[in-house]
């Protein structure tokens, strides 16, 4: 089942970072009193009166700096735009959106652009504004500022929620409310084929696989990044196994598309990778692989799925010898947390290596079913213990007792022994590495629970 995606909207340093840290339990984004600290998007889990759901932490628009570096107006074409693109993708992506503000500041001129901006951008579902906007008055660290929120009311949002992100305040309120307005979660309808997700950033030529794929123009394809505006499922039959592709992309924009705007993307990816069996990341030869494929790299593997990556565009580069090894080497540098996955460079535009993607999809899928019977992993890890000792820890060194596989979908190993905190992690990825020397699980991560062994 897909999580519910909410957004966190709103100008520079009105806390939007603090707020995902804090409904996130972790300190996963950047927090500083300079406006415009977050550099990037984050999307983290959170959960709440048991409902769990994505958030997504947004980089804030700055009114003094356009994209050129020149200073301009709240009022401004580029600042208007900077902010209509902003806010009417995380309409687009999100169940609901928490548009944050400012207590202390009070209601500022760039407060009413993009109030202004989201409620044009909502579309009308049975009768009913969507996604629901949440009005979240933050940094109402007093009495005195939390009777202030009435003040915001003026936005037109509906009722303003005072809270204070870095005490907590309020924070559980704003929740109930969030709560109470997202979607329930479908349950999933049992489907048979093995689903592959089509993923990566705008302009990497998705679609053009995916049409190379299916055998016929299911999608449509231009040079413009982003034109694809929504998943597309297209289930196909290959050599009697029922496949359903998952084709994502990026924001429809004209002519180009800013940088920060085209990493919402990876909110349609997040979704897609959730219901994949296989994601195909998909890098551009030319530009080489960016902070944004790692990002969304990571996010396959946080959700535990099998991974492929396809090098497109390879007809574009001048080749010798040494530019599959040397490029090979650079993406392996960049994706050190998945080396396990194979690469397959590919033209979707003239069709080379197209025909070797489904089978080795396919091939990928089969390694994530696999099982290792329960004497073979024994002698894997009692081979392991025999040629590296585990390190000692306070006198103490960890004893691995015996093993099994307790599922499939992905690998997953629980490992008896006499006490898991004696473990280093880079112990379990030396008995993780003894596993694939047998057993590959090619392109699929593999999980390794400890557990102690009661005595007696």
């Amino acid at each position: 089942m897909s999580k519910p995606v909410v957004a966190l909207v709103g100008r520079p340093n009105v806390g939007k970072s603090t707020l995902f840290n804090r409904l996130c339990g972790e300190r996963l984004a950047i927090v500083d009193d300079t406006p415009g600290t977050t550099r990037d998007r984050l999307l983290a889990e959170a959960e709440w009166s048991g409902r769990v759901f994505d958030v997504v932490d947004t980089g804030g628009i700055d009114p003094r700096a356009g994209s050129r570096g020149a200073p301009l107006s709240v009022g401004s074409a580029d600042f208007i735009e900077e902010i209509r693109a902003q806010a009417v993708v995380a309409v687009t992506e999100a169940d609901a959106v928490l548009f944050l503000v400012d207590a202390i500041s009070g209601v500022t001129p760039a407060d009413k652009e993009i109030a202004e901006i989201l409620r044009k951008a909502q579309k009308v579902k049975e009768g009913v504004p969507h996604p629901p906007i949440l009005l979240v008055v933050n940094k109402a660290d007093s009495d005195r500022q939390r009777d202030m929120a009435h003040e915001f009311y003026e936005l037109g949002l509906g009722d303003p929620h005072p809270i204070s992100a870095g005490h907590g305040t309020g924070t559980g309120d704003l929740l109930d409310a969030l709560i109470a307005v997202l979607p329930r979660q479908a349950q999933a309808v049992e489907d048979p084929s093995v689903k592959i997700a089509i993923v990566g950033k705008p302009n990497v030529g998705k679609s053009s696989l995916l049409n190379r794929l299916v055998g016929e123009e299911r999608s449509i394809v231009s040079d413009i990044p982003g034109t694809t505006r929504d998943a597309v499922d297209t289930a196909i039959t290959y050599e009697g196994i029922p496949v359903t592709l998952i084709d994502t992309a990026g924001i429809r924009r004209r002519g180009k598309i800013d940088p920060g705007v085209e990493k919402y993307s990876v909110v349609r990816s997040l979704r897609a990778i959730e219901r994949c069996d296989v994601a195909l990341l998909m890098i551009d030869a030319v530009e080489g692989i960016s902070a944004q494929d790692t990002h969304i790299a990571g996010y396959v593997k946080d959700e535990s799925k099998s991974t492929v990556v396809i090098v497109n565009k390879w007809d574009l580069l001048e080749k010798d010898n040494f530019t599959m090894p040397q490029f090979t080497e650079r993406i392996r540098d960049e994706l050190k947390f998945m080396d396990y996955v194979p690469l397959l460079f590919i033209s979707a535009k003239t069709g080379q290596r197209v025909d070797q993607v489904l089978p080795l999809a396919l091939r990928v899928q089969e390694e994530r079913l696999a099982r290792i019977n329960t004497g073979a992993l024994n002698r894997i890890l009692q081979s392991a213990q025999d040629k590296h000792a585990p390190t000692s820890r306070t006198g103490s060194s960890i004893r691995l007792y015996y093993g099994t596989q307790v599922r499939s979908d992905p690998p997953t190993f629980l490992i008896y022994c006499n006490n898991p905190k004696l473990a280093h992690f880079t112990y379990i990825r030396f008995l993780e590495n003894q596993i694939r020397k047998e057993y590959p699980f090619t392109g699929t991560p593999i999980r390794i629970v400890l557990k102690a062994r009661r005595e007696g």
